[in-house]
């Protein structure tokens, strides 16, 4: 047996998002904090360089009187403390000047390409990081005999033969540097890497327990459902379920309206098919026991008139059904409303007639409306048959096609406004229950007018009349001859 893959867990894709997330956040972070640090702290260490070296450069100017190779040998430590420092300064006419000890190793011909402006470089020695700074500075006697240097005026000028120009090489070991930059790297790394192995373990715990009221709201929901119609979900009082919660209400209140409509149509639906049927073996019985010497003509025509009434019923629901599903496709035509609306108050003339109603039509001047005729003769058609069925004897149903729209208006005196709302719901009916009609009409009408996207609502004006109006968008009619 195949198992089912189970459903994702909200509390590990949140840990999953915040997770990749914080690795992307903090890696970004760290790797730019280390490149500011890194940066910082060489600028800080060749500033840090170059000032030894001008202040070695400064103390061969100041012992101009002193033989500078005896007052320049000074250990490789003392121009900065602990780390080692290397130097060598070569001028015209003197002997160089050297650390103790001297430099390891230093840049090839770095004497004849020493630039005026400092120029940094380094070097891998063995086990050694050194980083060199090398520039020239310019030398000329003074008038006792001794050396003055000072710096070039020539700046394009290189080597230790240009005008007396002396050069200089001093180098430092960067290896304590080095350690304190890793030791940087390791905590920017190690840092974003505690803080996601903290945030693999507390994330999901937080996450679960912000999911409490949806647990709580789920435990609520246990209990909702088609048997136990009214129940609400109360508000949680948290932000984000809130909202959820009054959807969730909606569409409870929609599923009871629903709920009860169903109900409402098989109890309809089952009253006229049982009526029917009980007509039928009433009449078969009652003439089998009791022979009304009618022909048996009159007796089959009063067996065919109570089954045209259930196919009628049965037909209706059928094309409602249709009608509500989408199945049947509007045919698209150009109609002349005038002359196909005088048709429909003929088709209606009879029932008028019987029921001692007036039919009238009021059309002020020609409209074409693009439609489907047959769709449209089930909205008007059942309006007008509903208009006819309900007005009280005597009363004038009224016929009127508007600019954007068409009106029928009758009487209703039975009516209130809250009765407004359950026109065209299935088999509803304010009249007798032993009424012919089955309460199909004015759903067909409405379901027939969605499909062709027309607009109808109903209105009760204060004269207590009952308006049915059917509206169409302003491009989709227009004068015409009719």
């Amino acid at each position: 047996m195949r198992r089912l893959p189970r459903p994702a867990s909200l509390s590990a894709r949140i840990t999953l998002l915040l997770v990749l997330i914080s690795l992307v956040i903090l890696g970004v972070g760290s790797k730019w904090m280390d490149r500011r640090i890194d940066h910082a702290m060489e600028s800080r260490f060749e500033q840090n360089l170059l000032t030894q070296a001008l202040t070695l450069r400064t103390a061969v100017q100041m012992e101009a009187d002193a033989p500078l190779h005896q007052q320049l040998l000074t250990p490789s430590h003392a121009l900065n403390g602990t780390d080692p420092t290397y130097y060598q300064v070569q001028c015209p006419g003197m002997p160089p000047l050297r650390s103790s000890p001297p430099l390891p190793t230093r840049p090839h011909d770095w004497a004849d390409a020493a630039p005026l402006t400092p120029r940094f470089q380094t070097m891998h020695y063995k086990h050694t990081h050194l980083v060199f700074v090398q520039f020239g500075f310019a030398a000329a006697p003074d008038s006792g005999g001794g050396t003055d240097i000072a710096v070039a005026a020539d700046t394009t000028a290189t080597g230790p033969d240009a005008q007396g120009t002396c050069v200089m090489l001093f180098a430092q070991d960067r290896h304590a540097m080095d350690e304190l930059l890793g030791t940087i790297d390791w905590i920017l790394l190690l840092s974003p890497a505690l803080a996601l192995l903290i945030a693999l373990v507390a994330v999901p715990l937080v996450v679960r327990h912000g999911l409490r009221p949806m647990g709580t709201l789920i435990e609520h929901m246990r209990g909702i459902g088609p048997s136990v119609p009214g129940q609400r979900l109360a508000p949680t009082g948290v932000r984000e379920l809130d909202p959820l919660v009054a959807r969730f209400n909606d569409v409870l209140t929609r599923m009871d309206a629903g709920l009860a409509n169903e109900r409402q149509f098989a109890s309809g639906l089952a009253h006229q098919t049982r009526t029917r049927l009980a007509e039928l073996r009433a009449l078969a019985e009652v003439e089998a026991r009791y022979p009304s010497g009618r022909s048996l003509p009159d007796v089959l025509g009063e067996v065919g008139s109570i089954g045209a009434e259930l196919e009628a019923t049965v037909t209706a629901l059928l094309l409602l059904t249709r009608l509500q599903s989408r199945i049947e496709s509007p045919d698209w035509q150009d109609l002349a409303l005038v002359p196909w609306l005088e048709r429909q108050l003929q088709r209606q003339q009879a029932t008028a007639t019987a029921r001692g109603v007036q039919l009238r039509g009021e059309f002020p001047q020609p409209r074409r409306l693009r439609t489907d005729p047959a769709l449209l003769e089930v909205v008007i058609g059942n309006l007008l048959a509903n208009a006819c069925s309900y007005a009280p004897p005597g009363d004038v149903v009224t016929l009127r096609l508007d600019r954007d729209c068409v009106r029928i208006d009758n009487a209703a005196p039975g009516l209130v406004v809250a009765d407004l709302a359950k026109l065209g719901q299935r088999f509803w009916r304010k009249q007798l229950p032993h009424a012919a009609h089955a309460g199909l009409g004015l759903a067909l009408a409405r379901a027939a007018a969605q499909v062709l996207e027309l607009s109808l609502v109903f209105q009760l004006d204060g004269k207590q009349r009952l308006q049915a109006i059917l509206s169409w968008p302003a491009d989709a009619g227009g004068t015409g001859a009719s």
